[in-house]
């Protein structure tokens, strides 16, 4: 009996066809392409929280480091020191708040913040008490301060951070 006259036995033997064969075959490949598609979204909206994530927290340093610029720009009032002072205030507790999230969702990020967080307090606290030393700006030319606050080591820290980040994307 040869190989073929076998096959055929058995398949008659069994009763099983290729409908059958395709019926099974054809939602398992459904399944695993929704799970491949499931899996490569929840990927896609985790890098995007991240990004997110990241943005968030490198704004809240950045508008830290804006705010001697702010101080010395400041109108010569009350309400205007009160404000920025709780401004300044509201930026510490939300690099804080960023730093302790990024503890939790990307631990290996929350060093390099903290470096870029402690450079940008240090220069920024320094620049911030020089402001409030000097008389408010009341001239249109007076704006335009001419010069820059040093950033030097808020930037390299800067810098640092975002390697980090963008490796943890």
């Amino acid at each position: 009996m040869g190989t073929f006259a076998i096959l055929s036995a058995a398949a008659q033997a069994s009763s099983w066809t290729w409908a059958q064969t395709t019926a099974l075959i054809v939602p398992v490949i459904a399944l695993v392409g929704v799970y491949i598609t499931f899996t490569l979204n929840q990927r896609a909206a985790r890098r995007e929280r991240r990004s997110r994530t990241f943005a968030e927290a490198m704004t809240a340093v950045e508008e830290y480091l804006e705010m001697p610029y702010r101080i010395r720009r400041r109108p010569a009032s009350p309400d205007a020191r009160r404000e920025l002072t709780d401004e300044a205030s509201s930026l510490l507790a939300r690099m804080a708040f960023h730093h302790a999230w990024l503890q939790i969702e990307a631990s290996a990020v929350a060093e390099p913040y903290a470096a870029l967080v402690a450079a940008a307090r240090s220069e920024a606290g320094a620049h911030m008490s020089e402001g409030w030393e000097q008389p408010p700006i009341d001239t249109d030319s007076g704006m335009n301060l001419g010069i820059a606050y040093s950033r030097d080591r808020s930037n390299t820290a800067r810098a640092a951070c975002i390697r980090v980040m963008r490796r943890h994307l």
